[in-house]
């Protein structure tokens, strides 16, 4: 433990740059932090879109996805953010969740509710979707519209499958097949967390999948 006393953290992304460093989100605080070892814990950026999930792209940008911003957000390597996608046909995201880029460089987030208000004011879209990006011409699809609330989601090593969490009452992870279009087959019960949730989720080198769990 390198220091207590944040509102609720998650998105934890490491970089090799600058000697090494972690970047966190602190979703109701508004903030993301820097963690180096040289340097302790510092303020990365203020007013963060109440930033949840992080990761890098293949150039090493920082690309986020935020609650009350709606949007997943990139930062390049001298710090200036933009707008990467916030629609679906038209409408606005319910709270990009997490993110995870694939080595092809399409973008692959989960969009549940949990920053919209209880009682849905403001909600745009129908269902709780996963999503692909692709970046090269701008083309956003959903990829799975079943969840009740996806969550983390990682790739198999050899990229081959996509592990997705479901945050509900169901308190399962899937997994799917990709083809080679970038489709979604299947998806079965990988495996329960029981008792807690999963949430965040990642493989490691040899596939096996970590998780959270929150019990």
């Amino acid at each position: 433990l390198f220091r207590s006393g944040f509102g609720f953290v998650e998105g934890p992304t490491w970089t090799d740059d600058d000697g090494g460093y972690l970047l966190f989100s602190d979703i109701p605080n508004n903030r993301v932090h820097r963690w180096s070892p040289d340097h302790g814990v510092s303020v990365h950026r203020e007013s963060s879109g109440n930033t949840n999930g992080n990761t890098r792209d293949g150039g090493g940008r920082l690309l986020s996805c935020e609650h009350s911003g709606r949007r997943v957000a990139v930062e390049d390597r001298a710090g200036i953010r933009e707008t990467v996608v916030d629609r679906y046909l038209g409408k606005r995201f319910n709270s990009p969740n997490d993110v995870v880029v694939r080595s092809d460089g399409t973008i692959w987030f989960t969009d549940p509710p949990y920053g919209l208000p209880s009682d849905g004011a403001g909600r745009e879209l129908d269902r709780n979707h996963v999503f692909r990006f692709e970046p090269r011409d701008g083309s956003l699809c959903s990829v799975a519209d079943d969840f009740e609330r996806p969550n983390g989601l990682c790739f198999s090593p050899d990229e081959t499958r996509l592990y997705v969490a479901d945050s509900s009452d169901r308190t399962h992870i899937r997994v799917f097949d990709i083809d080679s279009h970038g489709r979604l087959h299947g998806g079965r019960v990988f495996c329960s967390v029981v008792p807690g949730v999963p949430d965040g989720i990642r493989c490691d080198v040899d596939g096996r999948l970590w998780s959270s769990a929150g019990d």
